[in-house]
C-alpha cells in the first residue's frame, strides 16, 4: 500500500473529547473515527487490524472443534420473553416492537440448536459467529473498551453430560491463551474467577488484562497466578490456598461460563432421552482486544503492534526529497518485499517532510521500519528500526529479505 493512496489521515493534535489512551492513539493515527459516543468506524488500518484478531480467533476455535456460523443481529422480543430477559437494560429497543437488537445470543442459539439436535450422538457441538453486538451501555468512554457498538466473537458449546463439558471448557481456556499470546498479550493476561452469576453457583471465569486503563481490580495469587476479581475476593487463594496477592487494574477482554440447563429448560433442548443439554458460552471481544492491546503497548510517541496484528509488517519511509535516484531505489525496494509476502506500507508523500514521516511511522507504530535516503544509499544499504526498541542500524540492500524473514520468524 502506498501511503499516498491511504484513504485515512494522521492528526498532530490528541481530540479533547477522549482521555483513554486507545481512542488517543487509534484516532490520531488514522485506524478508527468516532462517529458517536461509544459508536466507531473502523478505517483502512484499523479493519486490517481488527481482521488479524479475528482470523486468529476463527483458527484457535476451529482447532477445538467450533463450526462458525452467523446469527442476525435482529433478534424476535418473544425468544428474550422465554428466559426473561426481555426488559434487561443492555438491550436496544427498536421501533418494531417486535424485535431487539441483539447484545449476546443465547436466546437465539438454543432454539436453533432444538432444530438440529437429533440424538446424543449429535453431542458434543461447538457453535461460534463473530458478529456486531449492540448494547445499551450508558457509560460508553474508554475507547474502545467499553462501547455501545462492538464486534464480538460469541460461542456455544452443548454437551450431554457434566464431564463432557468440564473437559471441552478446559479446552476453551487453553484456547483463550492461544488467543493472547499470538496478540502480544499472553505475559499481561490473567485467568480470573468471578461470580457466576445468574449462571452457575460456582465461579465463571475471565481473562482480564494488566493496564492502568482498567476499570475493573484483580487480585493475583504471588503462588500459582491465579487471579481472583475484587467481587469474588477471598483471604486465602482458593486454587492453591497461598494468602498473598498483588493488586492489578485490569481490563476483561474474554469470559467464559457453564451455563449448564440455564436456556436449554425454557426453550426444551432435550437429548432423545429427554436430558436437557448441558451449556457453556465463551466471550471474546474482538474490538476490544484492539483497545487493550493499544493500551498495553505504546510510548510518547504511539502506537507498539505486536507483529502477527499489526496492518503491515513493514514502514517503508522513502526520504528522497527531489533526489530520483531514491525515489527509484524506494520503489525497487517496495516491489523486492511485495514479491517475498510481506506486508508494506510505503511512505511515498512528497509533501510531508522527513520529521514528519518519521513522526508518523512512530504514530502509527508498524513492527519494522525501513529509511531509505540519499545518506543510506551511498552505502547501497537501508536504515532498518524495531519500533519497540531505539537502536537503528544499516543494512544492505541485499540483505534485507534475509533480515526481514529473520525478523518476522
Amino acid at each position: 500500500m502506498k501511503q499516498a493512496n491511504l484513504f485515512s489521515k494522521t492528526f498532530k493534535e490528541v481530540p479533547k473529547d477522549e482521555k483513554s489512551v486507545n481512542a488517543q492513539l487509534l484516532i490520531r493515527a488514522g485506524f478508527v473515527d468516532k462517529l458517536a459516543s461509544g459508536v466507531f468506524i473502523y478505517l483502512p488500518l484499523g479493519l486490517r487490524t481488527l481482521k488479524k484478531i479475528q482470523n486468529i480467533v476463527i483458527q484457535e476455535m476451529n482447532k477445538i472443534g467450533g463450526q462458525e456460523i452467523l446469527m442476525p443481529s435482529l433478534t424476535p422480543k418473544q425468544n428474550w420473553e422465554k428466559t426473561g430477559r426481555v426488559a434487561i437494560e443492555e438491550a436496544y429497543k427498536i421501533q418494531d416492537e417486535d424485535f431487539i437488537l441483539g447484545w449476546t445470543h443465547e436466546e437465539i442459539i438454543t432454539p436453533l440448536m432444538v432444530k438440529h439436535l437429533l440424538s446424543s450422538k449429535d453431542l458434543p457441538k461447538a457453535i461460534y459467529q463473530i458478529q456486531t453486538k449492540f448494547r445499551n451501555e450508558p457509560r460508553a468512554k474508554s475507547g474502545l473498551l467499553r462501547a455501545r457498538e462492538f464486534i464480538m466473537k460469541d460461542m456455544y458449546s452443548f454437551h450431554n453430560n457434566i464431564g463432557e463439558l468440564d473437559v471441552y471448557y478446559e479446552r476453551v481456556k487453553e484456547s483463550y491463551f492461544n488467543i493472547f499470546s499470538r496478540c502480544g498479550l499472553k505475559e499481561k493476561t490473567y485467568l480470573t474467577l468471578a461470580s457466576g452469576g445468574a449462571f452457575t453457583e460456582k465461579y465463571s471465569h475471565e481473562f482480564q488484562t494488566i493496564t492502568e486503563a482498567g476499570e475493573d481490580i484483580i487480585y493475583i495469587c504471588e503462588q500459582c497466578g491465579l487471579a481472583m476479581n475484587k467481587e469474588i475476593k477471598t483471604e486465602k487463594c482458593v486454587q492453591c490456598g497461598a494468602d498473598k496477592f498483588i493488586e492489578k487494574k485490569s481490563i476483561e477482554v474474554g469470559n467464559i461460563f457453564k451455563l449448564n440447563t440455564k436456556y436449554s429448560e425454557p426453550f426444551g433442548l432435550k437429548n432423545e432421552k429427554g436430558e436437557f443439554v448441558l451449556m457453556g458460552c465463551y466471550g471474546l471481544g474482538i474490538t476490544r482486544l484492539m483497545g487493550a492491546v493499544v493500551e498495553v503497548f505504546n510510548d510518547e510517541k504511539g502506537i507498539i503492534w505486536p507483529k502477527n496484528i499489526a496492518p503491515f509488517q513493514i514502514h517503508l519511509l522513502e526520504l528522497a526529497g527531489k533526489n530520483k535516484e531514491v525515489k527509484e531505489k524506494c520503489k525497487e525496494v517496495y516491489e523486492i518485499l511485495q514479491k517475498n509476502n510481506f506486508e508494506v506500507l510505503y511512505d511515498d508523500r512528497d509533501e510531508k517532510t522527513a520529521g514528519e514521516k518519521l513522526a508518523d511511522s512512530d504514530l502509527i507504530g508498524l513492527p519494522l521500519r525501513m529509511v531509505i535516503s540519499q545518506k543510506t544509499l551511498e552505502q547501497d544499504s537501508v536504515e532498518v528500526k524495531n519500533r519497540n526498541e531505539e537502536n537503528v542500524s544499516l543494512i544492505k540492500i541485499s540483505e534485507i529479505i534475509k533480515y526481514a524473514e529473520k525478523f518476522f520468524r
